[in-house]
């Protein structure tokens, strides 16, 4: 099963997604956004600016 983004409210009513494996083990979670549409936006930004990232090792 691919990837899921689940887009919640949290318990102080802001909105926020996370991102899920197939396996249903959160791989990355968002900052609270205001409203749900925000939310919605920064997921689509996930999808459009991220497919492709470069990994940048800061550790060493």
């Amino acid at each position: 099963m691919a990837g899921t983004f689940e887009l919640y409210e949290d318990a102080s009513g802001q909105f926020r997604f996370r991102l899920k494996a197939g396996n249903g083990q959160t791989i990355a979670a968002s900052e609270a956004y205001t409203t749900k549409a925000a939310a919605q936006n920064g997921i689509e930004s996930v999808r459009t600016n991220a497919p492709d990232a470069p990994i940048v090792d800061q550790t060493a």
